[in-house]
């Protein structure tokens, strides 16, 4: 009982969990000698369980599992299920990680009931998740020069392997060997972060959940393994699997470029910011028009200001600004005054009296009702000094026109077609908004692809900016990728009404002082 003491339940660490999940079709010659394989000593470090998987094979690999079962010599908890419908490689894994997640196991390692590759090695896979180094583990069958060669690999699979993998690495911005070993281990922790069950259930899976856990910014380390290829059965077309490679990896870099969307591709760290607003100064942009048209010492309301950047860099000019969001500004970021305020419920109440100029950039295309937005806008602004300055998608983009006319009408995490937007506008229907709601449009202005936010600041953005400017310049309707509007809210019927009195008394009292002066 002293001994007990010793000891707080807070310093006690529970074993983790390690499940060995197995993945069997017609893998009846190699499933036994497989778990028999696996390294008691595992269990040193780890509480172990087994799940073997038989996706409806053809012969009798389920039952060559259960025999294993039956005879109870596996230092491990065995489990053997089968699928009443084959539910392809893919599909199959999915049922394995979900059920690593539910039964609350902390990693999953990945084998294939055929042998190909080495339970043998498991304990030293394990090690860089247990080190806290990775929250993937790949074992590559590239990382040894010429290893895959040596150890049978046919020479076609090796340089498609290889090709394929530069494709991909060039792609995402990744480095690694192979995408394409199936010897992995994964957290679950990962894995349950990341939409695995959207992905394909076919044998291009293990690409896609790789891809998933590169862009939610989870660490993939590789360690080198042995390859063996024996008597086991390819179950893969080579081509098809490529085309389904190549089609994948292309999708998930596309939805950077926001040309398509897929959901399984939109994968955000657990770390990352919420908003995917950045700041756009240094390059043809709407901020880039602001900071060039606003003077020094202006008061500024910016409605929407999302993170709040342009603003602190007005403040830099000296000017005063009041930003406006639904969303409180980042740690770091302040400006002269800050109003939380959802704008669907209306503009919040302050003096728009005081401003020199209102911004709502990329906000109008957000809002349930912009034409609501823009006629009490006009209403409250000052009319003899106020400017309002607006920014919106150009949904005439030729990228869109091109998507429409090939079917499809995509939206995604950001860009024309985000997903939260409400309203989409062309140069001439934004204009014309604005024009109905009784404000003078002062200048109509262009802004092309943000290439910096893709391809960072360089040759190869200022080339392209270079370039869409051109494109611009020869029809801006089809090649600006958002529209910048100057306006002036003309004075309201009361305002004038009110104008007509004061001028009419002024008038009236000219006349008199002039009919009082003695005529010389």
């Amino acid at each position: 009982m002293e001994l007990l003491n010793e000891f707080s339940v807070s310093e006690y660490k529970p074993r983790q969990r390690l499940l060995i999940f197995i993945v069997a079709y017609n893998a009846e010659k190699f499933i036994q000698q497989v778990l028999y394989r696996i390294p008691p000593e595992l269990r040193e470090n780890l509480d172990v369980e087994i799940l073997v998987i038989d996706d409806a094979s053809q012969d009798q690999s389920f039952e060559r599992a259960l025999d294993v079962k039956s005879k109870g010599e596996l230092p491990f908890k065995l489990q053997v299920l089968t699928n009443p419908v084959n539910q392809g490689y893919g599909g199959n894994q999915k049922l394995g990680y979900w059920y690593a997640i539910q039964k609350g196991f902390d990693y999953v390692a990945l084998l294939h009931g055929d042998g190909q590759y080495a339970p043998e090695i498991l304990p030293e896979l394990i090690q860089p998740l247990l080190r806290g180094e990775a929250d993937s583990v790949i074992g590559s069958r590239m990382l040894a020069p010429k290893a895959a060669i040596k150890g049978g690999m046919p020479l076609y699979k090796y340089i498609g392997n290889r090709i394929l993998t530069w494709y991909q690495n060039k792609l995402l911005g990744t480095n690694l060997s192979e995408y394409h070993s199936g010897y992995r281990i994964y957290s679950t922790e990962a894995l349950s972060n990341i939409p695995f069950e959207l992905n394909s259930n076919d044998f291009h899976f293990d690409t896609e959940i790789l891809i998933q856990i590169h862009l939610a910014g989870y660490q993939i380390k590789e360690l080198s393994i042995p390859t063996y290829y024996g008597e086991e059965i390819c179950h893969v077309n080579g081509l098809r699997y490529a085309f389904d490679v190549v089609a994948t990896t292309t999708k998930a870099k596309a939805q950077d470029f926001n040309i398509v969307y897929e959901r399984k591709y939109d994968c955000v760290s657990p770390n990352s910011p919420t908003s995917h607003y950045t700041a756009k100064l240094n390059f043809p942009s709407p901020h880039w028009h602001v900071l060039n048209m606003i003077e020094p010492g202006a008061r500024v309301l910016d409605l929407g200001c999302a993170g709040g950047y342009l603003g602190v860099a007005l403040k830099e000019k000296g000017c005063h600004v009041t930003g406006v969001d639904m969303y409180p500004l980042p740690i770091g970021i302040s400006l002269d005054e800050f109003i939380v305020h959802n704008l669907d419920h209306g503009l919040p109440d302050i003096n728009y009296q005081e401003f020199d100029y209102i911004l709502a950039l990329d906000v109008i295309e957000h809002l349930k009702s912009p034409e609501s937005f823009a006629y009490d806008l006009r209403t409250v602004a000052n009319a003899q000094k106020t400017k309002v300055m607006i920014s919106t998608g150009n949904v005439g983009f030729f990228l869109t026109r091109l998507s429409l006319l090939l079917g499809n009408f995509n939206y995604g995490k950001r860009g024309i077609l985000d997903l939260t937007h409400t309203r989409l506008f062309t140069f001439r229907s934004i204009i014309s908004l604005f024009q109905q709601a009784n404000y003078e449009v002062l200048a109509v202005k262009s802004t092309p692809v943000p290439f910096p936010l893709i391809f960072g600041q360089g040759l190869v953005s200022r080339s392209l900016l270079w370039l869409n400017g051109v494109l611009i310049w020869l029809r801006r309707s089809l090649f600006a990728f958002q529209s910048f509007l100057v306006l002036q809210p003309r004075p309201m019927l009361f305002h004038l009404v009110d104008e007509a009195y004061n001028n009419s008394e002024h008038r009236q009292q000219l006349e008199q002082v002039a009919v009082k002066e003695p005529q010389v």
